[in-house]
């Protein structure tokens, strides 16, 4: 995993949610649900003044660290938040300093997971605002993918 650090501008996303934790395989359940969800409704044909194909998955409102409940938003960045349709979210995340890791591998043998797996090991001081993962054109090919994940840090 490559990692960089980057400071970011604050942006606007629109997507769907679930409210979801890591403890007792919730977030395994909940989140692949909420991807069902995503691919199931087209969310991309919903939003007007999307910004791009990439897709956001984020990890935000969290009770405390990782191992409490958080809401996991799917969605895409857009223009502002004036007009959020019916049954999604709008966020917006916060600017400031972000760690970007980079993965590249199998998504179907959980290569996203295994990242965070190792995320939760470090002693990296995180901020707990919003961490997301981007997919992007390089993550069109789930056995060879490319993701990226960003992590609010303190500053």
């Amino acid at each position: 995993m490559k990692t960089e650090k980057e400071t970011l501008s604050a942006f606007p996303l629109i997507g769907i949610t679930v409210r979801t934790s890591n403890a007792e395989g919730h977030a395994a359940k909940d989140i692949p649900e909420l991807w069902t969800r995503f691919w199931a409704s087209n969310v991309a044909a919903q939003l007007a003044g999307r910004v791009g194909d990439d897709i956001y998955s984020v990890y935000t409102e969290y009770e405390g660290d990782y191992t409490q409940p958080y809401t996991t938003l799917i969605g895409y960045r857009v223009e502002n938040l004036d007009h959020i349709p019916d049954g999604f979210t709008g966020l917006m995340i916060e600017g400031g300093p972000y760690l970007k890791y980079t993965v590249k591998g199998n998504l179907l043998q959980g290569a996203v997971f295994n990242a965070w797996q190792e995320i939760w090991n470090t002693d990296i001081p995180r901020a707990y605002t919003a961490d997301f993962e981007i997919y992007g054109p390089g993550s069109q090919n789930p056995l060879d993918a490319e993701v990226d994940i960003y992590l609010a840090v303190k500053s």
